[in-house]
């Protein structure tokens, strides 16, 4: 699976409608390769282009609400949460492929 399926699949846009390949490679770009940010960046983004519609509705008795941009801004600030959270160890990491214990 692909950097871009992944984000797709993590953002529930699997069947191509919201974004195109190369605008989900602009959030990969913009992410550093971060599939979690990336997915985050498309969901802000996406909620950041529904929110100007209806997001709740009266008549009479009935009465609807729509969260569809709020729960996309959870996700998203949930996924970049994980993100920062994972531990990134390659700096630390010691190479000892070329030294020995008689070495000085």
């Amino acid at each position: 699976m692909t950097d871009i399926e992944k984000v797709r699949l993590l953002i529930a846009d699997t069947d191509s409608v919201q974004y195109t390949d190369p605008q989900i490679q602009a959030f990969l770009d913009m992410a550093s390769g971060s599939v979690l940010t990336a997915a985050g960046f498309a969901l802000e983004a996406w909620a950041a282009s529904i929110t100007g519609g209806i997001t709740s509705e009266k008549i009479g008795d009935y009465s609807y609400t729509k969260k569809e941009a709020e729960g996309k801004l959870k996700l998203a600030a949930e996924y970049k949460k994980q993100d920062a959270e994972s531990p990134y160890l390659t700096w630390a990491e010691m190479n000892l492929s070329g030294a020995t214990a008689e070495e000085d």
